[in-house]
């Protein structure tokens, strides 16, 4: 099948882009799944149309980079349900999506994937659904619990990051704690009115843990809520702090607190 689905694949592509439409045609003639036909594509120095909008930025070595990583989404409400979104759209290619809560009412005002038809619905399932729904080549595997220090070690077995998705300090600490153990690097963010904050614990640093000291609770989330953009922007950054991560590229946050203030439009740095 190997030869054959490379020629096929070959024949099908323009312009160095292999359309969606051949992508289907080749799974359907050569029995194969559709993250098999995408790794042979970019295997065979092609770009799945999908990706034409990355080539400039990511370009195709990186895309396969990133389609053969793993990327644990701790959270997928506010932060979490961005992320995934993201994630799935730049070619990440197994995304674990890990929450032990359903969408309320209350998620409505800011989690993307909170919709009225998903009320009730676990966030973990909708996060896999959605990223289905964006790309089939994306391995996307819901975990509905609380990832903590004693359910880390097989939830992130294989993984190449963590990024932050979550809402209570306590939890942070505990997965903050588990990467370090484990030497996987922690993309953490966080948002409250209109602030938001991120930061990356690189394999070996307690950085996180060092942040937030002994404190427990929502933090200062509680008393100021969250409106729909802070969690989009700190999303983002996150995003784009773990796709740098996979692929070696550009200064990440390591060793420093982005903080950025909406309502004033600043932003400042501060060494961890």
């Amino acid at each position: 099948m190997g030869a054959g689905l490379a020629e096929f694949l070959a024949a099908s592509a323009r312009g160095g882009l292999l359309p969606w439409q051949a992508e289907q045609e080749a799974a359907a003639r050569y029995g194969a799944g559709a993250r098999e036909v995408e790794a042979a594509a970019l295997g065979s120095g092609l770009m799945p149309s999908r990706y034409a909008r990355n080539a400039g930025t990511i370009g195709l070595a990186g895309q396969a980079r990133l389609h053969a990583a793993t990327v644990v989404v701790a959270g997928c409400g506010g932060l979490g349900g961005y992320l995934v979104e993201l994630l799935a759209r730049l070619g990440v290619g197994a995304i674990v999506a890990v929450d032990p809560d359903s969408f309320e009412e209350s998620n409505l005002n800011r989690q993307l994937l909170a919709t009225v038809s998903s009320l009730g619905l676990p966030k973990a399932e909708a996060a896999a659904r959605r990223i289905r729904e964006i790309n089939p080549a994306v391995i996307a595997r819901p975990v509905r619990a609380i990832l903590d220090s004693r359910n880390a070690p097989a939830i992130l077995e294989g993984a190449d990051a963590v990024a932050d998705g979550l809402d209570r300090i306590e939890s942070r600490r505990d997965v903050a704690s588990a990467c370090a153990a484990l030497g996987v690097p922690f993309v953490h963010a966080a948002v409250a009115g209109w602030y938001a904050q991120a930061t990356v614990q690189a394999p070996g640093s307690r950085a996180v843990e060092e942040l937030y000291g002994p404190r427990e609770g929502a933090g200062v989330e509680s008393d100021l809520g969250n409106p729909a953009f802070a969690p989009a922007l700190a999303a983002a950054i996150e995003a784009a702090e773990t796709c740098k991560l996979l692929l070696g590229l550009g200064r990440g946050l390591a060793g420093r607190l982005l903080s950025v203030d909406l309502l004033a439009m600043e932003s400042a740095e501060f060494p961890l």
